[in-house]
């Protein structure tokens, strides 16, 4: 299995529009690409960064899955999200494999 993941540092005072548009917008985005088998949302507790830190994960069943989303669907998805959080946030991303 393939885990795509979103670290994301918001400012705490869009927390709530952000986590919102997340689960309303950007994530049913994600998945309707038919990509991805299932996602997670996960808060650092600990988090040594000012402001809230979460991390999305999403779970593709091969790496093909995830350069096909890579190459035709991550762009345009990211750049809604960047226009309507600007300079709110810091993002980095990880794929990472499953090891059994």
């Amino acid at each position: 299995m393939i885990v795509y993941n979103d670290t994301i540092i918001l400012d705490e005072a869009i927390q709530e529009e952000w986590l919102h548009y997340m689960k309303t917008i950007h994530i049913p985005a994600v998945m309707a690409t038919g990509l991805f088998s299932s996602h997670r949302i996960l808060t650092v507790i600990d988090s040594p960064n000012e402001g809230v830190t979460y991390c999305i994960q999403y779970h593709a069943d091969s790496i093909e899955q995830f350069q096909q989303y890579y190459m035709n669907h991550l762009h345009k998805i990211q750049a809604a999200h960047q226009q309507k959080f600007d300079e709110k946030f810091v993002i980095f991303n990880t794929v990472m494999e499953e090891v059994e």
